[in-house]
């Protein structure tokens, strides 16, 4: 019988060339079925099937069982260890898929705020996966960027990527409490917060924040005067708020921990909510991976948690 050719090459029936591997690896036909789960005259069939394509003998039958013959020998020491390389390749493979390293690419903000403290309770449910989180301000290219997800604002309009919304961003006026007593008279005049210092961020999707704010709560006359501090990111100006130096445009879902320890209030509860909102974005050209699957599902979960929070709020 002839070999089956396989792209030049000749290969020899894949499922008896299991059992081979397993009948020469343990030198046991009772170990052998008992590892691939079948009876032992269903290993010696196959084996005798192998031996019929190659037209040897491999092994030889004696009243205490089966030993290699010495074709049997030889070819054994190169089929057990390409059986042992299929076997932790599929390993690796299957770990990439279903734990490993999960990289996710946000911005330095939204990781520190938002995302960083809901990480344990993921750690919790998959401890598996390891979340390694890689920030920039600029938009991911998936196939630029080594990285499995990103998590970006905007309005929608991905046509690289498969996305789902998160949130919305909800913005308000943010000060500390000592600021707003020294500043407005404990809140008697909050007209006067918007004519000290105004902290903002220059990051190309919060720049125009005080803008929309001002414009939409009919406010804007009122920092004809102002004094204007621009930081890098958003952090930094809550960061420059909570430590007194004026009024930031607050992230509302990006301060929970700040307005539940006192270092930050909201002076006008006058939220106003963006046309952007934070995406999850995938590889539209790749097939998900569970890794991606579970903390996809998780990441929404959370996300519809902080939209209703959002919603309780305003």
């Amino acid at each position: 019988m002839e070999l089956i050719k396989r792209g030049g090459h000749r290969i020899p029936p894949l499922n008896p060339l299991r059992f081979f591997e397993v009948v020469a690896r343990t030198q046991n036909l009772t170990l052998a079925a008992q590892e691939l789960c079948v009876t032992q005259s269903a290993v010696s069939r196959q084996i005798a099937v192998l031996e019929a394509y190659l037209g040897v003998e491999l092994f030889r039958r004696g009243r205490h069982g089966v030993s290699l013959t010495p074709i049997g020998k030889a070819y054994a020491e190169q089929v057990i260890p390409s059986f042992h390389n299929i076997s932790a390749a599929t390993a690796r493979l299957l770990a990439s898929s279903h734990g490993g390293m999960l990289r996710v690419r946000t911005y330095t903000t939204f990781a520190s705020q938002w995302l960083i403290p809901r990480l344990p309770d993921f750690r919790s449910l998959h401890p598996d996966i390891d979340v390694d989180i890689v920030t920039g301000m600029r938009d991911v290219d998936f196939e630029r960027d080594a990285v499995d997800l990103a998590i970006q604002a905007g309005v929608g309009d991905w046509t690289s990527a498969r996305h789902d919304m998160l949130f919305y961003d909800r913005i308000d006026p943010v000060c500390s409490p000592a600021y707003l007593n020294t500043h407005a008279q404990g809140g008697d005049d909050l007209p006067a917060l918007l004519r000290g210092r105004l902290l903002y961020s220059r990051y190309s999707h919060s720049h125009s924040d005080w803008e929309a704010w001002l414009d939409r709560n009919a406010m804007t006359a009122g920092t004809s005067a102002s004094e204007w501090t621009g930081f890098s990111i958003s952090m930094l100006a809550w960061q420059s708020a909570a430590a007194g130096l004026g009024v930031a445009m607050g992230q509302i879902a990006m301060l929970n921990e700040e307005f539940k320890l006192g270092n930050l209030l909201r002076p006008f509860n006058k939220p106003v909510r963006r046309d952007h909102a934070y995406y999850l974005l995938r590889p539209k050209q790749r097939t998900d991976l569970t890794k991606v699957k579970v903390f996809r599902e998780w990441l929404l979960k959370c996300a519809a948690q902080t939209r209703a929070d959002l919603d309780a709020a305003d």
